[in-house]
């Protein structure tokens, strides 16, 4: 798994936001479009790219996709 799949993977859950502000270090929960479906789209996406399984509970203690790369990676 790479940093950078998983950034360009995570950024195609957002429709609103433009591509360009995703990087490892954004905080995503800040972002003007992240809703519970962001979270939502989010472990569905980590399930099917990865076959990993993360909670609401893991996104919400993650403040980065960094961190929750780092998560996503540690399972």
């Amino acid at each position: 798994m790479d940093i950078n799949e998983f950034v360009k993977k995570f950024a195609e859950q957002f429709e609103d936001t433009d591509e360009e502000l995703f990087t490892p270090d954004l905080a995503f929960q800040e972002l003007e479009e992240w809703s519970s479906l962001s979270a939502l789209s989010i472990m569905a996406m980590v399930r099917t790219s990865y076959g990993k399984k993360i909670t609401a509970h893991d996104i919400r203690t993650c403040p980065t996709v960094r961190d929750l790369y780092q998560l996503v990676e540690s399972k």
